[in-house]
């Protein structure tokens, strides 16, 4: 029995070439009749970052607040990205957009979140991108080395094709 795509994750970085990634996973999504789950992953602030907020801002409140701003502020990012994706779409590809059933935002590591989404939303293929300058082993990534080697379906990386 051949495999069949249901659901697809698309994981983006919000860079150019995650655009050129999610033009495949919506090719692929077209030719399956399947929906594809954006996702955005914020990774937690270091530890730097966090005794830099607790020596800038003393009161507690504060610090919550920044924090929340922050996540408020990478989705209006995530949502402003996308919309720029369909602008950016030819008009009679613009109707391969309506495959995209979820865009989120979520806190956390990102190969762990990736994963944990996938099996979640019982996805049968992951769609992600490599870095900006090159396909090579030491080019791809982190986060795609990790899901490459933990994933149980299909996961498939795009390259920059600049």
């Amino acid at each position: 029995m051949l495999p069949e795509v249901k659901d697809i994750l698309f994981a983006t970085d919000m860079s150019p070439n995650s655009d050129h990634a999610l033009r495949h996973a919506l090719s692929i999504a077209r030719a399956y009749g399947a929906k594809i789950h954006v996702l955005h992953v914020t990774e937690p602030l270091s530890q730097d970052a966090i005794v830099t907020l607790q020596m800038f801002l003393q009161d507690d409140d504060s610090r919550k607040k920044a924090i929340g701003d922050r996540h408020e502020s990478v989705k209006r990012m995530l949502k402003d990205n996308q919309r720029a994706f369909l602008n950016s779409l030819p008009a009679d590809e613009k109707d391969a957009y309506a495959a995209v059933g979820s865009v989120e935002l979520v806190d956390g590591q990102p190969a762990e979140v990736i994963l944990q989404r996938a099996s979640e939303l019982n996805c049968q293929l992951i769609v992600m991108s490599t870095h900006e300058h090159g396909t090579g082993h030491t080019f791809i990534g982190t986060v795609v080395k990790r899901v490459l080697r933990r994933s149980s379906i299909p996961t498939m990386i795009v390259p920059n094709t600049r």
